[in-house]
């Protein structure tokens, strides 16, 4: 049947169908016309089993009917043509209820039976500009626009296509089908039965999004993350869109319809295979080709063929580098050694300077101790700086051999990274390849000839250094420093820590004490610029003298330091420190002190207020004791005592005896 009839032959009538029995007789051949009656009628027939249908198919020849009836094939035939009785509707001959009702139940057996929403299978029989045929086995064939197959460039007639049903009878009394709405439901099918069994699926990358790439997979979009692209990091998502690529189903969240898919897992299970192989063959010193897979700032991460490697930055090369990236690049090929691996966790330890002779082996045969050489600062720490003299050899300078000067500073006071300097080796190992070096060494020492520019007893100008508990070190010129004890620093004050008295960078007249040229050791004094002071205070201090004094520094447990007369300081213990009413002298009280103790030789003023009111106390009841036992003795040797004579003279003993 053609494309045209079967779009109009729900339209068609039996007024239709006559007339157009009589054109075809008047205007063909007897053959034609019969054959475009028989195909009318065939379809009409079981439709409308109207009286004007028979009544055409009599007027044709009955044997050309029957002869084009049988050579014609209708696909999928839904009547059985075989054993239809065509003789009884050439005559006129009408059915019996039951026969009728026979007929009609085979009729609708032919029929597909459907249902709203339910995924049916059709074939396409045609295909237009802008709409798909699709025979259904039902009454109806289902219409698709030909848009919702746009995935499928190759479509055919004859080509099976799935449809849902939306509608059996819309507004218009037609059936209404969609493909898309058909492949998505089987997608979501599919990708369900996938995630269950672990299928490898093929899907098309459609687009790059954020953190990775979306992919059309059985007509439904997924999302593929940028970790599960590949095995390695991918740098350019773009190179994927537009390309098939297989994956996995790896998660499904059926709230909001999201499918995540892998391709990465795909290529896991062969790399751990190639991984086993792999480590089952590594060797220490081996030498294998890789591909720098990713750069880090503390190594590189070298593909060696399905396992991983790392080149830690210290084995990238002999001398010092700030970032791998000084030395290789992305995606380089290159060649390293296995310095270690470990079985258990799969690590790989590899070394990429290792393939290189050491720059050690390649030094001066002839360089010696006290050699001048040059080099440049490439590390610095408080202790030291390293010196790069030659690629990948280094020297250290300590702190210590950077300046003359006793008095130790951080090596960034003299030198900073970049700085090309000359200097002197001092020790040189080439088994250890350790090598020291100085700077102090090429400028001269200033302790040659110390004896005659720094003799005992000369005085010197000083700039104040450094501080310790035990005293100050003050420097006279650049490498010659010297210490002033604590107890050289005054005649008359009680110094606990040098910076009561001065401050760092003050400038200090000082004089020799003691040169120890050997240990590079010079003792100072400041105190001894000045003559001593307590040869002559001890005239006036004496022991037991009383003096005003002033406490201008209170420790509560110990004493207090008190500023006597003439700037001297003496010292008070806290015994001694309790006044007449109880009460313990305070800060910047102003009371009379009585001296204990006067020592010449330490410097060393003890004092008490204490004993002030103490022996006024002493001598009043020795001056009570006396006169008591005067009148004692007078009374008793009086002749006339009397009883009363006798009450007083006990009553004066008590008191004497302090009752």
């Amino acid at each position: 049947m053609s494309e045209n009839t079967e779009d109009k032959a729900p339209e068609s009538t039996p007024e239709t169908v006559a007339n157009k029995v009589e054109e075809t007789t008047t205007e063909a051949t007897t053959e034609v016309a019969a054959e475009e009656v028989v195909e009318v009628a065939t379809e009409e027939v079981v439709e409308a089993k109207t009286e004007e249908v028979v009544e055409a198919v009599a007027e044709t020849k009955d044997e050309d009917v029957e002869a084009i009836i049988t050579e014609k094939k209708v696909e999928e035939e839904k009547i059985d043509l075989e054993n239809f009785d065509w003789d009884m509707y050439a005559s006129g001959e009408t059915y019996t209820e039951e026969e009728s009702a026979a007929i009609a139940q085979k009729y609708e057996g032919t029929l597909r039976s459907i249902k709203n929403k339910e995924l049916v299978t059709g074939k396409v029989t045609s295909i237009g500009d802008r709409e798909v045929v699709i025979n259904l086995d039902y009454k109806s064939e289902g219409v698709v626009a030909i848009n919702e197959f746009r995935y499928n460039p190759d479509l055919a007639i004859g080509d099976e296509v799935e449809l849902i049903v939306e509608k059996l009878e819309n507004k218009k009394g037609q059936l209404e089908v969609s493909h898309k709405i058909a492949r998505i439901h089987r997608a979501w099918l599919k990708v369900n039965e996938c995630l269950e069994t672990g299928e490898i699926i093929t899907g098309r990358v459609k687009s790059r999004t954020k953190g990775g790439l979306i992919a059309d997979v059985f007509g439904i979009e997924a999302f593929l993350p940028g970790s599960q692209i590949d095995v390695k990091p991918i740098r350019d998502y773009d190179e994927y869109v537009g390309k098939n690529m297989e994956f996995k189903v790896v998660k499904i969240n059926h709230e909001f319809k999201n499918v995540v898919v892998s391709h990465k897992a795909l290529i896991e299970a062969e790399l751990e295979e190639q991984k086993k192989q792999i480590m089952s063959g590594l060797e220490k010193g081996q030498v294998l080709q890789g591909i720098v897979k990713n750069v880090t700032s503390y190594g590189v991460f070298v593909d060696l063929g399905g396992v991983d490697g790392l080149i830690h930055i210290t084995d990238l090369s002999w001398k010092r580098i700030k970032h791998p990236e000084e030395i290789v690049t992305l995606d380089e090929k290159i060649n390293v050694v296995i310095l270690d691996f470990n079985d258990d966790k799969k690590r790989i330890a590899l070394g990429l300077k290792q393939l290189e002779k050491h720059p050690w082996d390649s030094l001066d045969e002839k360089m010696a101790v006290g050699d001048k050489v040059k080099g440049k600062v490439v590390v610095m720490a408080d202790y030291g700086a390293f010196v790069e003299i030659a690629d990948g050899v280094e020297g250290l300078i300590h702190v210590s051999e950077m300046s003359w000067s006793q008095h130790l500073r951080s090596a960034q006071d003299f030198l900073n990274i970049g700085d090309e300097i000359d200097a002197q080796v001092l020790t040189l190992d080439r088994e250890e390849r350790k090598m020291s070096l100085g700077i102090k060494q090429l400028s001269p020492d200033p302790w040659e000839g110390i004896e005659t520019k720094y003799p005992v007893g000369s005085t010197h100008k000083s700039t104040v250094r450094n501080f310790t508990n035990f005293g100050v070190f003050t420097e006279l010129e650049p490498g010659i420093d010297g210490l002033i004890h604590v107890s050289d620093l005054s005649w008359d004050k009680k110094i606990k820590h040098p910076s009561e008295f001065c401050a760092v960078s003050d400038e200090l007249e000082v004089i020799v004490l003691e040169l120890d040229k050997e240990n590079r050791k010079l003792s100072l004094g400041h105190k001894q610029l000045e003559e001593k002071p307590w040869e002559q205070f001890e005239s006036v201090f004496v022991e037991g003298s009383t003096h005003q004094g002033t406490i201008i520094k209170v420790e509560p447990k110990s004493g207090a330091v008190v500023s006597l007369p003439y700037g001297i300081e003496g010292y008070a213990p806290a015994r001694h420190l309790k006044k007449d009413d109880g009460e313990k002298a305070k800060l910047d009280e102003v009371l009379d002190f009585v001296i204990l103790e006067f020592d010449n030789s330490n410097g060393k003023i003890i004092l008490s207020h204490t004993r002030t009111f103490e022996e006024e106390q002493a001598k009043e009841a020795k001056k009570t004791k006396a006169d008591t036992t005067k009148q004692m003795k007078k009374m008793s040797s009086s002749p006339k005592s009397t009883l009363g004579d006798m009450d007083a003279l006990q009553s004066l003993k008590d008191k004497l005896e302090g009752k």
